[in-house]
């Protein structure tokens, strides 16, 4: 495991977590749960090719019970934007949102609102039975400024001289 530790940063930390939830520390897991840190919102694909670098022999069914398995513990969060597979972050814990560019698709963490949060404080019908909220998941979609800029170089082209 020596040359692996290196890549692991929160090997350790990840290890005492899979025991502190009564899982046994494998490879696989260790593999998927480092894929994950370093690529943040990043479908289950684009996870199975990060650990296959460091662990070429693992299967894509065995990438997606650990994933599965893992979001069930709160070890990984998954949400699902429009238009797109799932997506999987170890950012757990908290109640942050995601903005979403719905021109490339880049994925950012948005911090919940602090003081008053209306978004935690629904308007409920006459019948309905209103329950006490817990978590809103707030989905943002929008245009990054990546996106912006290279729209405005698309629709204003430079002004053409006419040599004579």
């Amino acid at each position: 495991m020596g040359f692996m530790t290196e890549h692991f940063d929160g090997q350790d930390a990840w290890a005492a977590a899979l025991r502190a939830h009564g899982r046994r520390v494998t490879k696989q897991r260790l593999a998927v749960l480092a894929a994950v840190e370093s690529h943040p919102h990043s479908p289950a694909e684009s996870i199975l090719a990060a650990a296959r670098a460091e662990l070429p022999e693992l299967t894509a069914q065995s990438v997606y019970v650990v994933l599965g398995d893992l979001t069930d513990l709160h070890m990984l969060r998954r949400f699902e934007p429009p238009h797109s597979p799932a997506l999987y972050e170890t950012r757990v814990g908290d109640n942050h949102h995601h903005a979403i560019c719905i021109s490339c698709g880049r994925v950012e963490d948005v911090d919940c609102a602090v003081g008053h949060a209306p978004c935690l404080t629904p308007h409920w019908d006459p019948d309905a039975k209103p329950m006490t909220i817990q978590i809103a998941d707030v989905m943002y979609q929008g245009i990054c400024q990546d996106c912006q800029q290279s729209q405005k170089q698309t629709f204003n082209p430079p002004l053409q001289i006419n040599e004579k």
